[in-house]
């Protein structure tokens, strides 16, 4: 069981931070595809602020959930094993 929890819990980790790096990425891209877009330097300094803030909120929500991931893991993966080896029984009958 533990072994289960730890790499439901692994692949959980490396799609929050896929997340991550794709919100980045995605930001950046927006940001560098539509600056000549922007008809002076004061909107795109509302722009680049927007942008840093939906960066570091959305980032800074992943790493809280990952945090309470972490801290209820067992709990959290323990029934979600428990309903996958129930179905898994139903579906062979």
């Amino acid at each position: 069981m533990a072994k289960r929890i730890e790499s439901m819990h692994r692949q959980d980790i490396g799609v929050a931070w896929a997340f991550v790096v794709g919100l980045w990425l995605a930001i950046i891209f927006v940001a560098s595809a539509t600056w000549s877009l922007a008809p002076n330097g004061a909107a795109r300094t509302m722009l680049l602020i927007g942008g840093a803030m939906i960066l570091l909120l959305n980032t800074a929500a992943i790493l809280a959930m990952l945090r309470h991931y972490r801290e209820d893991r067992d709990f959290m993966y323990g029934l979600d094993i428990k309903f996958l080896d129930i179905a898994r029984a139903q579906k062979r009958q």
